[in-house]
């Protein structure tokens, strides 16, 4: 059984990761030179974030209809 304090502190880390991420994008997007290119990996970085988020949250909340 995987020990769901553990999970429930990696859920908290990849969140604020994910929220960090996510202030980081919108500071980029409204300078003056926007680099699309960083913006892009950030995205994709996000993206990974909330795959993981989504698949602890699954790991945590048992499925009823199981």
């Amino acid at each position: 059984m995987v020990d769901e304090d553990a999970l429930r502190d990696q859920l908290e880390d990849l969140a604020r990761q994910h929220k960090s991420l996510d202030e980081q994008i919108n500071l980029l997007s409204g300078a003056q030179s926007v680099d699309f290119l960083t913006i892009a990996k950030l995205k994709k970085e996000k993206l990974r974030l909330k795959d993981m988020i989504s698949r602890i949250e699954s790991m945590l909340i048992p499925d009823i209809l199981a």
